[in-house]
């Protein structure tokens, strides 16, 4: 089938539906049996979709991990109450104490706070690395190196990494190779086809599209998919019946949506790159952007979020320019319908293995579903009061 037919159609399986176009919303915790019998058949089919216990799942996810399994090409799919959630389940389910990550240095910093405390109490070491390294990053894996993590774009600097060379260089010492995929989504980059082992979605993003549940889904091919499940399960994580809902709800419309993101950014970002205030775009259609050519190579395309270099500035400054803002919303997450803007200033603190050079600060926009002349408009009265404030 082509892609706009199994986003309309994936999941809707009637042993989940019933025949309701949606999956109705089960709630469950304990299931109840006839027989002995039953319930022995019930605890051996718990991994292939069997209603057994509820924080093994319900139709309702069960939907949705089908639905996810299709779109993305993946063998398995498991569920979890967030998206950090889903990242540090799957880190969990395949390191051990002495083993070691290498990590792209400009990861989503939950995920940096993720390695440096959590798993560094466990005796997980991990060794942040260039996110431009391609191929390279194989002179910087150890004998003990189990999982290579990389995030594509890096969250807010952007940068696009060369994933079929650093999963060449993983799998050549039998390394799983670890994607945090949200900005792309399994319709503008596939990681599987590029050597991606475990991909990772903060669903709470794109996929629910609605800025209203916290949804975290990790897929994976067969030769992980067990123990994936088995070690998740273990950790306690599940996904709430109403939030598997929402996802399954947004996943029939996100193709639509990102199209209308897409078109959107890049008018605000073309109109940005024209601003005497900014340094640089970093959006990944853009020259300027590192890594651009990957993009273009790998990628099918983008969405709303994106950020921008300044020349110079300061706090008293962003701070005037986002405070009066009437379009774009301060808040972090994006992925909703809704536009949001944010600044960041001394990047190169959460550094350690790539410099940050650029004096003025950063400043990140998710460009929403809004009139797109509305939202210059806002933004040339921001920068109104930016410059009033310099």
């Amino acid at each position: 089938m082509k892609e706009d037919t199994v986003i309309a159609s994936a999941g809707r399986d009637k042993q989940y539906s019933h025949g309701a176009v949606n999956t109705p919303v089960y709630h469950a915790s304990t299931l109840i049996f006839d027989s002995v019998k039953a319930m022995k058949q019930a605890n051996a089919n718990r991994n292939r979709g069997g209603l057994s216990y509820g924080r093994r799942g319900t139709p309702t996810t069960f939907a949705l991990e089908a639905a996810m399994c299709e779109l993305e090409g993946a063998d398995g799919c498991f569920l979890y109450p967030s998206g950090l959630a889903a990242i540090t389940g799957a880190i969990l389910s395949f390191v051990r104490a002495g083993d070691h990550i290498l990590m792209a240095d400009g990861v989503y910093e939950p995920t940096r706070m993720l390695a440096c405390n959590i798993l560094k109490k466990f005796g997980v070491e991990t060794t942040f690395y260039d996110p431009m390294v391609g191929a390279a990053i194989a002179g910087l894996i150890r004998d003990n190196t189990r999982i290579i993590f990389v995030e594509s774009p890096c969250s807010v600097t952007m940068e696009i990494q060369d994933i079929p060379a650093i999963a060449a260089a993983a799998h050549e010492r039998n390394i799983l190779v670890m994607m945090d995929n949200t900005w792309a989504t399994p319709l503008h980059f596939r990681p599987f086809d590029h050597g991606v082992d475990v991909a990772i979605h903060a669903a709470t993003k794109y996929i629910v599209g609605h800025s209203d549940a916290m949804v975290g889904i990790v897929s994976t091919l067969k030769p992980h998919r067990q123990q994936l499940f088995d070690q998740s399960y273990q950790l306690g994580y599940c996904l709430a019946p109403d939030d598997a809902y929402l996802a399954l709800r947004g996943l029939r419309t996100l193709k639509v949506r990102l199209k209308q993101h897409e078109q959107n950014a890049l008018k605000v970002a073309y109109w940005l790159k024209g601003r005497p205030e900014v340094d640089h775009i970093r959006h990944p259609a853009f020259e300027s952007c590192p890594g651009h050519a990957l993009w273009q190579r790998d990628f099918t395309g983008a969405n709303g979020l994106f950020s921008f270099v300044l020349k110079q500035g300061n706090e008293q400054a962003t701070t005037a320019m986002m405070e009066g803002m009437e379009h774009f919303k301060m808040g972090y997450s994006w992925g909703g319908y809704e536009s949001l803007i944010l600044t960041y200033s001394g990047i190169d603190r959460y550094r350690s293995a790539s410099g940050w050079d650029h004096k003025g600060p950063l400043m990140r926009l998710h460009i929403g579903l809004e009139d797109v002349d509305d939202l210059i408009a806002d933004l040339d009265r921001g920068f109104h009061r930016f410059n009033q404030n310099i």
